[in-house]
């Protein structure tokens, strides 16, 4: 059992006074490529991370129908009448959710999966704890929501698959939260494989496994945490998906997914400078994801670092929504050796990725944070992943 394993079930039985029925986890994620493609319906290519968050979860004996959270990241447990959930969600656009924001993931997915699955739903105690870094960029909310979801789908006899509680997720963050994020994350969480990213259609959900062979390569994938914060709920995010939006309705088409790159000089004609350079960046990344699925299995890991660079590029000039810390980790752990770098995740913050050789682990990172010292940064956390298993009943 990982420690997070029993830091959860050590909070369970607190709360509790017993043990939990079972234990659930999902992943983190990485994006390898492909930024903000995902709510314009278009390509991703994530997969999933060790870092899990953990769901000690057990139906109350008291027949009681009420949820109750408690979380290592909260010093109070929330508890809501399952029949009160339709009341509290969905929250208003742009509005504070109606519990406190943690409590609002797995809550949400309660709500949301009771109505997917038409359940009504026994009173539960959820005990949640993580070791997924919050607020990197490496999804820790769409971890929440999927060891929830596995849970209560479980507990309640949902019956729903992983693509449905993926939906859940998604759902639950949307309306609950009320952060305007696509499906990718849930997705990643959902249906990751070990040595695998998720190649998903974002508008058809169909995916599959594409395997990196990266460790096999001799390489490793060196995550940069700026421990710079950032939250998709707040503006930032919601002002880059409305220009998405507003340059697919001046293009007459349902989403930039619609948009290919041989279409991008007449809507240069068409938009003003900014709703360009947005739109630019969503259709040149879905074809950078094309591009590095086909690489990858046509010559390897080794061959993509050019698109991981380009990708980084667009997002710093184009979508701008890069910050000098993550440009900083990019430049640097290329400077340092790195076969490609880019951010990932939502940006205004969050992690950057480096692809480099499994042996180079320590001058990178050693490149990388001495060269935030030298800025006046605040020291970045580094790790390495390896493409790991989704979300899924642990005990």
């Amino acid at each position: 059992m990982t420690a997070v394993n029993d830091t959860a079930t050590t909070l369970f039985a607190e709360l509790t006074g017993r043990e939990p029925d079972g234990l659930w986890s999902a992943p983190g994620r990485v994006n390898l490529i492909g930024e903000h493609t995902d709510y314009n319906d278009g390509f991703v290519l994530p997969f999933a991370i060790p870092h899990r968050t953990v769901a000690a979860v057990g139906v109350r004996p008291d027949g009681v129908g009420r949820v109750r959270v408690a979380s290592t990241f909260a010093a109070e447990p929330v508890e809501v009448a399952i029949d009160e959930l339709d009341r509290l969600f969905p929250t208003a656009a742009g509005a504070e959710p109606a519990v406190p924001e943690w409590a609002a993931y797995p809550l949400g997915v309660a709500w949301a999966l009771a109505q997917a699955a038409g359940v009504a739903g026994t009173g539960v105690d959820i005990a949640i704890a993580s070791d997924v870094p919050v607020g990197a960029g490496l999804s820790s909310s769409a971890a929440i929501e999927g060891a929830t979801a596995s849970a209560l789908n479980d507990l309640w006899g949902a019956g729903l698959d992983r693509t449905a509680l993926a939906r859940v997720g998604r759902r639950a963050e949307n309306e609950a939260v009320g952060a305007p994020t696509g499906i990718m994350d849930q997705m990643a969480t959902m249906l990751g494989e070990r040595d695998a990213a998720t190649f998903l259609d974002c508008r058809s959900l169909e995916a599959r496994p594409v395997p990196l062979r990266i460790a096999e390569s001799g390489l490793a994938i060196l995550v940069m945490d700026t421990r710079v914060a950032h939250a998709h709920s707040t503006g930032g995010y919601r002002e880059r998906r409305e220009a998405c939006e507003r340059g697919a309705a001046i293009m007459g088409v349902p989403s930039l997914r619609d948009v290919s790159v041989a279409d991008l000089p007449r809507a240069e004609e068409l938009m003003d400078d900014v709703t360009f350079r947005r739109v630019r960046h969503v259709v040149t990344e879905n074809q950078r994801v094309l591009d590095t699925v086909r690489v990858l299995g046509e010559k390897g890991p080794r061959a993509i670092g050019e698109l991981l660079v380009a990708s980084h590029a667009s997002m710093r000039d184009d979508f701008e929504i890069s910050v000098p810390e993550l440009d900083t980790a990019v430049d640097t752990a290329l400077s340092a050796g790195a076969i490609g770098a880019r951010m990932t995740g939502g940006g205004f913050g969050g992690a950057a990725i480096a692809l480099i050789e499994a042996d180079a682990e320590r001058a990178v990172s050693e490149a990388v944070t001495a060269a935030f010292a030298d800025a006046g940064f605040g020291a970045p956390h580094i790790f390495t992943v390896l493409p790991s298993a989704g979300a899924g009943r642990d005990a």
